[in-house]
């Protein structure tokens, strides 16, 4: 990914500004002169001020003074201060296994970059923001942080930025239609006018009118904004009439210890609220419990009722769109939907107020709840590189609906399921100190007679056991394999004998681990439970290979793969290509393994695993050492290095492969001598992750294996034909996605996986595939 100023862009680009950015000119020049003389700038004011839109301008016009990037942390829809650190690290890209604090992986990402942090909202949750501002400080000298919150961290070293209303135009006395537009507060009103009303302008007749209603608004760009869009169904005297009688009312019946533009604020939403229908008023409401955006799905199942249809939300939706009470995005195929936080901050008193809130908070839990138990039953044979996109763009709300299952009495049990069938997703996502977090918490107030504790319990002690905590993860699978005994649970007592044989692997334990890995698919195979038999066929076959026995885990692998072959499976199937490459290494076979191992990467890149990545990129720097290339091969040990930092963890943390990856990073140091190989690692660790997988995957053409390779896939399936004649046709991945309405991830994916089963490395090769008339099975 490339960033307008010509460098790479790190991290997810700042949201485009979708309207023109107006006035705040002396206090975005402050901005950027506090955060060049210092490193901590907050921008605080009321509600509705503008303090977001002022970050991300000022953050957009500084990305060429920091090189390693920008970063955006929206911290609005957060509610639990213990994982504030959790949200920075995973802005950032930091995921991964580390059991030690988040905000310690976050340091040691940043310890060297130039970056800058904006913190936006952070109002709410002010201590845990300060604390980590403070670390981030004191221990990486080249971070500045851009936060907004309506009142300051505290934190010493802090600049504050106070910003108010803009200047509205003065009582004494009608400026002529020019002067008036040197008003920041008028010259806004006229640009969001114009996109409803393109003929609006200042004139001779309207501009006392103009000005009245102006100073009514007090400067308030979010109630300037609300206003001007009003022009399209009400004439500015109306308007203006109808604020001013509005306010009125408000400023001799409100609460006088707000200041008044605080109930001008929220004398202009509650008149936005009262010219809303009643089907209105009830989504606003509604919608709002939603974090992070939404779906029309989604709003029509927690939205419905109360008179209103599941088919009449979308219909509702636009409206609110119309009024600039919902705004919205394409995202992955489908339409998103997202409220100003403030919008959203009214729609929560509202829905209290109504005695709403109990009910639609459960919907929205319930909602999720039967997401995540979609995502569990077609993980396995879905698209499932689509399915992990959804879900991160709906993880606020499934961080929502967890904190709603702990906090409900009798939402525990619903909890711990939910946590427990997202252990795939947590652990593509790095995100193992939060699926312990909610694991953890949910535990604690579920019945101890719950059978739902076995699966979450077993879940817990493997991400235990991934962040290096064995004695941890023992007490827990030896907890989880109790409650699997006495409920009877045979399908969760394998998995749980499984995890056992993990953290036996894990250990050095290798007969332990063979042992418990055979009882593990032995049970999976009565079961007929096609999920744990790929799982324990790929952990058997890598047992053995670390112990030797080559043949046997080659064999075991090739039924692995075929298992994944017949569903579809990509997670397990990248993870059991890896393991081919990674066995083939240890019998001494490089171009058996490298064929492998880069199909393994190209997997991993799609589903953005970084820890299937740092794996893969570390293999195939023992491939390269192999090969006689020992430059490259410590150029792929510094980008492997890179990924590993990135995720909190390091080769250490897995016996079967430490010992390798330590004999092949000597020997390459060996052979080049100590200079040249930190010269060719450091350029490794300098690489961009996208340009490291490039540089693993192409800079030398795959050799036909001459072992037990990958089974023969079958041919194309209907939908990657179609996208390979898309292809052939000329068109790019996002032409493709917008064709067939799908992400752009998934087109990604599914062109990879063509290039793969066609054994090609071009677009070109695929239309001269479909030129010469393939067959379509």
């Amino acid at each position: 990914m490339v960033d307008p100023a010509g460098g790479h862009q790190r991290y997810r680009p700042l949201p485009l500004e979708l309207s023109s950015f107006v006035g705040r000119r002396s206090e975005a020049r402050e901005a950027r002169k506090a955060l060049s003389s210092g490193r901590l700038l907050t921008v605080t004011g009321p509600a509705g001020v503008g303090k977001t839109r002022l970050a991300l301008h000022v953050a957009d016009r500084l990305q060429r003074t920091f090189p390693d990037g920008v970063c955006l942390i929206e911290l609005a829809e957060l509610r639990d201060a213990a994982l504030v650190a959790d949200v920075v690290a995973d802005s950032l890209g930091v995921r991964g296994p580390s059991s030690g604090p988040a905000v310690n992986v976050v340091i040691g990402h940043l310890k060297a970059d130039r970056v800058l942090l904006v913190l936006d909202n952070c109002e709410h949750l002010v201590d845990a923001c300060a604390d980590l501002v403070d670390a981030l400080l004191r221990f990486c000298p080249r971070v500045h942080v851009l936060a907004t919150s309506r009142q300051p961290l505290g934190v010493y070293g802090e600049h504050i930025l106070r910003i108010g209303p803009l200047a509205v135009p003065s009582a004494e006395n009608v400026p002529a239609p020019r002067s008036l537009l040197a008003c920041d507060a008028v010259r806004l009103f006229v640009d969001r006018a114009t996109a409803v009303l393109p003929e609006f302008a200042v004139s001779q007749e309207n501009s006392a009118v103009l000005a009245r209603l102006l100073r009514s608004l007090e400067g308030v760009p979010l109630v300037i904004e609300l206003a001007a869009r009003w022009l399209s169904s009400l004439s500015l005297d109306q308007i203006e009439q109808r604020v001013r009688l509005h306010r009125y009312g408000l400023l001799t019946t409100g609460s006088r210890v707000d200041p008044d533009r605080h109930r001008t604020l929220r004398g202009l939403i509650d008149w936005s609220y009262e010219l809303c229908t009643e089907a209105e008023r009830l989504v606003w409401r509604r919608a709002s419990m939603f974090s992070g955006g939404f779906d029309a799905a989604a709003a029509e199942y927690v939205c419905q009722g109360g008179g209103l249809a599941a088919d009449d939300v979308p219909g509702v939706l636009t409206s609110l769109v119309h009024k600039s009470l919902l705004f919205y995005e394409q995202a992955g195929g489908t339409v998103r939907y997202r409220m100003l936080e403030t919008i959203r901050d009214y729609g929560q008193h509202s829905l209290a107020a109504e005695d709403e809130h109990g009910r639609v908070r459960h919907r929205h839990r319930d909602y999720y709840a039967r997401l995540v138990r979609q995502w569990d039953a077609e993980w396995v044979d879905g698209d499932q590189v689509a399915w992990v996109d959804r879900l991160r763009r709906d993880h606020a709300n499934l961080r929502a609906a967890l904190h709603c299952c702990a906090e409900q009495p009798g939402g525990a049990v619903t909890g711990l399921r939910m946590a427990s069938l997202l252990d795939d997703y947590w652990g593509i996502c790095g995100l193992h100190t939060e699926a312990r977090y909610w694991l953890d918490t949910l535990l604690r107030v579920a019945p101890a007679a719950a059978p739902e504790r076995a699966s979450a319990l077993r879940t817990a002690g493997w991400f235990a056991l991934l962040q290096g905590n064995v004695d941890v993860a023992n007490r827990l699978l030896a907890e989880a394999a109790e409650v699997a005994d006495r409920v009877g649970d045979r399908v969760e007592a394998a998995y749980v004998t499984h995890a056992r044989g993990m953290a036996a692997l894990f250990t050095g334990h290798h007969d332990t681990a063979v042992g418990l890995f055979g009882e593990a698919l032995a049970g999976f195979r009565a079961l007929d439970s096609r999920r744990g038999k790929i799982f324990a066929l790929f952990s058997l076959a890598l047992a053995l290979g670390w112990q030797g026995d080559h043949d046997q885990a080659l064999a075991l692998l090739q039924e692995c793969l075929a298992g994944t072959v017949e569903v579809g499976q990509t997670f397990w199937r990248s993870y059991a290509l890896w393991a081919v490459s990674y066995v083939e290494v240890l019998r001494g076979a490089p171009d058996r393994a490298e064929h492998a191992g880069r199909q393994a990467l190209q997997m991993h890149w799609q589903l953005d695993n970084k820890l299937g990545l740092a794996f893969s990129i570390d293999t195939i720097a023992w491939i390269e050492h192999l090969r006689g290339d020992p430059a490259r091969a410590a150029t792929l040990f510094g980008a492997a290095e890179a990924v590993w930092d990135r995720i909190g963890a390091a080769p250490g943390y897995y016996l079967p492969f430490a010992g390798p990856h330590d004999e092949y990073l000597q020997r390459t140091r060996t052979v080049l001598g100590a200079r040249r190989f930190a010269a060719a690692f450091q350029r490794g660790r300098e690489l961009p992750i996208e340009q490291a997988v490039d540089y693993a995957v192409a800079a030398r053409s795959p050799k036909t294996p001459t072992s037990p390779a990958p089974p023969r896939e079958p041919p194309l399936t209907r939908r990657e034909r179609q996208i390979a004649e898309l292809v052939a046709a000329g068109l790019n991945n996002r032409e493709i996605s917008d064709q067939l309405v799908i992400s752009r991830r998934t087109a990604e994916a599914h062109v990879q996986h063509i290039l793969v089963k066609l054994g090609f490395t071009s677009r070109t090769q695929i239309a001269a595939w479909i030129s010469a008339g393939p067959p379509t099975g």
